[in-house]
């Protein structure tokens, strides 16, 4: 199974800002692009910090417009890099407490912006794809299961497997290994097994 990355889901050629683009520019970005904030680089297109909406609204420009990003951004910056999983980059998120995450390359180099509703697409996903990625990657390639011996039904993401496998250890294996497709939401478990391996196990 191949799972979506971070390169997969990013917007390249990202809105950025310099440490000397103006506050009110910055606010025209945000606007004019819909997105909640930008990354500030520096000369070599390294980022140095983000400037969020957060960020121009606890530092207000004065009358004139000025207060420059470099005055107001968050720093430094926490990014990601391209071969990340979109579990990772949601982690990162949500642990640091950021909306999107500049992404940069194996010099530091920004190439790319990935947020929060970049990560939404994964439960976008049509359930006919993930149907045939559980089917031919999950259970077929990897389980080693017949296509014939379980059922895959897919709705709005939810996956609800019914049939039977060669033996009980594998059915936790098999849910977990669906939980983890990208675009599933929850796995349904309706499997039975020929063989009961995990009572023989608890009995010696």
């Amino acid at each position: 199974m191949r799972h979506r990355s971070v390169a997969d889901l990013m917007t390249p050629n990202a809105v950025v800002a310099q440490r000397g683009t103006p506050f009110r520019e910055i606010a025209h970005l945000l606007h004019e692009y819909d997105i909640s904030a930008v990354p500030v680089i520096d000369e070599d297109e390294r980022p140095v910090g983000v400037v969020s909406e957060a960020d121009l609204l606890r530092r207000p420009s004065d009358e004139r417009g000025r207060t420059t990003a470099g005055a107001i951004m968050t720093s430094p910056a926490v990014v990601a890099r391209p071969e990340w999983s979109a579990v990772r980059a949601a982690r990162t998120m949500e642990e640091k407490r950021v909306k999107r995450l500049p992404v940069v390359d194996d010099s530091g180099r920004l190439i790319g912006v990935i947020s929060r509703r970049d990560l939404v697409q994964l439960f976008l996903r049509r359930d006919r794809a993930i149907q045939e990625e559980i089917l031919e990657d999950v259970l077929t390639r990897t389980l080693g299961v017949a296509p014939s011996a379980v059922t895959v039904d897919v709705a709005d993401g939810t996956v609800t497997l019914s049939g039977t496998l060669e033996r009980r250890s594998l059915v936790p294996v098999a849910v977990r290994l669906c939980e983890s497709v990208d675009g599933v939401v929850e796995v349904i478990d309706r499997l039975d097994a020929v063989e009961d391996d995990l009572a023989e196990r608890g009995g010696r």
